[in-house]
């Protein structure tokens, strides 16, 4: 029988290393696992491995065909959203916490229902694990899944021997990332469709309610006022030209893109976003929470600081603080902290670097850091309300002033019509 040279953990955290005889790889690891360990490294022995080496050669082809497939699988899924990876995290951390060993709760994995991540991924995940791979090595083969920051946590869980607690992490991670990604679209939806209602109505009367008052009054053959006279020739406008409107809006996004595509047009793009009145500081405080929140919970897993920075640079989608990030990154490699480069960035709020510094002095950097992101998440929610609730006053004196032209228009041309009939 073959015997396989292992690496596991106990429940403890305990590294132990052993060799023992199973009939083959999923063998030796259902064994460990009834023996109450959680693998990490299962492979055969040097003298096992050349006896089963043909059998290998056979089958690589199988493999090779079966992996390709799968590969096009995921290729023609999207990538899933925050709430569904919370949502997997927790399920997979519910089945180990009630004591089932991997295997055999990835295998569970494939017959629950979770949204975004399809059970064939599951099912991959079991057969790595169980031909001896780590569940975080397996999850590094579907990048298009398991991001690196949910690679190098799963990572870490493994080597501290506390996996059930890195998941739930990552569950309450994508959960609360979630909730803030669903406030801060849901405080531009109501401005969104009064703006979109606004404008069909105004190109609607524009288009066919004008015109035929604007028939009538000119077959009265009266001098219309100025302002009556500017609705006519926008509504001519309107009505000739209304093709222009939708290549236009395709032009202006075609360049838009265009520029943005560029180094210097998306820095200058994301520093204006961070710039705007209102709209800026929301964008900064959701830029900022989401900075501390992802490398505090890096860390506190166990994660290393360059690596860290390396995952949170990535996650971050605004290049200006990419940026500050990526030279703070190089700095920390110089053997500096991360408080001073960030301070140096001029980027970065003081609070944020004096409560990284204080966790720095005090040896808990995660805590100060998961302080800041609590801090910047509460803040965000009240600059949303605040900046809804100066939106819509705006948003509804703009149209009032819109619809105020149209009447004044047609009005003031009504009383001209029929002043000159009067005398």
């Amino acid at each position: 029988m073959p015997q396989f040279v292992y690496k596991a953990r106990r429940r403890s955290g305990e590294l132990v290393q052993d060799v023992l005889d199973a009939a083959d790889r999923p063998a030796a690891v259902a064994q460990l696992e009834r023996l109450g360990l959680v693998p990490v490294l299962v492979e055969l022995a040097k003298g096992a491995a050349a006896k089963v080496e043909r059998k290998s050669a056979r089958t690589a082809e199988t493999a090779a065909a079966q992996a390709s497939s799968f590969r096009a699988l995921l290729a023609r899924k999207r990538r899933p959203k925050l709430r569904e990876l919370a949502t997997f995290s927790q399920q997979l951390t519910n089945l180990l916490r009630a004591g089932m060993p991997l295997t055999a709760a990835l295998n569970s994995m494939t017959s629950i229902s979770s949204k975004g991540v399809p059970p064939e991924v599951s099912q991959q995940l079991k057969q790595d694990v169980m031909e001896g791979k780590g569940l975080s090595e397996a999850m590094a083969r579907q990048p298009l899944i398991f991001s690196d920051l949910y690679v190098n946590m799963v990572r870490a869980g493994e080597q501290s021997g506390a996996m059930v607690e890195v998941l739930q992490r990552l569950a309450s991670h994508y959960e609360r990332f979630a909730e803030v990604q669903s406030k801060f679209l849901s405080a531009l939806i109501y401005p969104a469709i009064v703006a979109s209602v606004g404008v069909v109505i105004v190109f609607f009367f524009m288009t066919t309610m004008l015109p035929k008052f604007m028939s009538i009054f000119q077959g009265m053959k009266v001098e219309l006022p100025a302002a009556t006279k500017l609705l006519i020739g926008i509504s001519h406008f309107f009505a000739g030209y209304w093709w222009l409107f939708p290549i236009a809006a395709v032009l202006v996004v075609t360049l838009y893109k265009r520029y943005e595509a560029t180094p210097e047009g998306r820095r200058n793009v994301d520093r204006f976003k961070m710039n705007t009145p209102v709209f800026g500081h929301v964008v900064q405080l959701n830029l900022f929470g989401q900075f501390a929140r992802t490398l505090g919970t890096l860390l506190q897993n166990g994660v290393p600081v360059l690596t860290a920075l390396r995952i949170t640079e990535q996650v971050i989608a605004n290049s200006v603080v990419k940026e500050a990030i990526a030279k703070t990154r190089e700095e920390v490699t110089d053997g500096k902290t991360i408080a001073q480069p960030l301070a140096r960035s001029k980027l970065f709020p003081q609070l944020m670097i004096d409560l990284i510094k204080i966790g720095e002095e005090t040896g808990d950097v995660p805590g100060a850091l998961n302080n800041v992101a609590q801090t910047y998440e509460n803040e965000l929610i009240t600059a949303l309300r605040v900046m809804t609730n100066l939106i819509e006053p705006a948003m509804i004196i703009v149209m009032a002033i819109g619809v105020g032209f149209l009447l004044f228009s047609v009005l003031s041309a009504m009383f001209t019509i029929t002043a000159n009939l009067a005398r």
